[in-house]
């Protein structure tokens, strides 16, 4: 009988909490299908539409250029997130698996690093963009960004739990440095990187205020940054936000919902764990 309360505790819990997270997501989809004055009707307040105002969405998509959004916001992700592997890969792997003089002295300063607010890279991130005379171009969004120490340190606590025997053994074989960590530790890797890649597509494909400071034309402009279009001096527009929006959040959703299993696993097997 106790077993039986504590289970039904924890499911009650666990309900609560998943409705409290997905809450935001719904009213999201809710709003997006309403009318202006169900949106503004306070007493009592309208929480679902009563006829789904699909128009919405085809408005939001004509009152901004969001295939130009769109298209800037998938070469940004794709190029970040592919600079950013390489440079986790390689960089894991050295502090994982070589031996060089200085090593873990270097990777505690790296690991330091992470301690530092990102507001304050801003503006040396910003000056350096602007020497390099990259501002308000699709590269200055994605260059700072194509290092990330989180992603190293999560690799390479992937790459220290393959054992040494593999290393070893690729070396009697007359497999070179390359080639251990191309056909071995990549593979075996697999559900750490696919994490570290799908955490990257998230925050690269939701980033708002560094691509806010570096672009300034529609034309170098991403999606998160198109939903401001929608607030204008007669007011804002929420229904035709809440549509972009859920055009916005939806490929990260299928993404994410895809690939679950391999962040569940290869977080756990990372050691991250708590």
């Amino acid at each position: 009988m106790k077993d039986a309360i504590s289970k039904g505790t924890i499911y009650v819990l666990l309900l609560l909490g998943a409705l409290l997270m997905l809450f935001p997501f719904l009213w999201m989809l809710s709003t997006a299908l309403m009318t202006p004055a169900e949106i503004n009707a306070q007493n009592p307040r309208v929480w679902f539409p009563s006829s789904l105002q699909w128009g919405n969405f085809a408005r939001a998509m004509e009152i901004a250029p969001f295939d130009r959004f769109f298209i800037n916001s998938v070469i940004v992700t794709l190029i970040g997130t592919v600079g950013e592997l390489l440079t986790t890969i390689l960089a894991a792997y050295a502090f994982s698996k070589m031996t060089f003089w200085g090593k873990d002295i270097l990777f505690a300063i790296l690991l330091g690093t992470m301690m530092v607010p990102g507001e304050l890279l801003l503006i040396p991130n910003f000056v350096t963009m602007s020497r390099f005379d990259l501002i308000d171009t699709l590269h200055a969004i994605y260059l700072p960004w194509v290092a990330s120490v989180f992603s190293i340190f999560l690799i390479r606590q992937f790459f220290m739990g393959i054992p040494k025997q593999l290393s070893y053994a690729a070396k009697v074989d007359g497999c070179s440095e390359f080639k251990f960590l191309w056909y071995v530790m990549i593979p075996l890797a697999k559900p750490a990187l696919i994490t570290m890649t799908l955490l990257t597509v998230i925050n690269s494909w939701n980033a708002f205020t560094w691509p806010l400071l570096v672009t300034f034309t529609r034309d170098t402009r991403t999606l998160p940054i198109g939903l401001s279009m929608f607030r204008t001096e007669a007011g804002t527009f929420f229904e035709l936000i809440m549509a972009a929006s859920v055009v916005t959040v939806l490929p990260m959703i299928i993404l994410f919902i895809l690939l679950q299993k391999y962040v569940v696993d290869g977080v756990a097997r990372s050691g991250i764990k708590g």
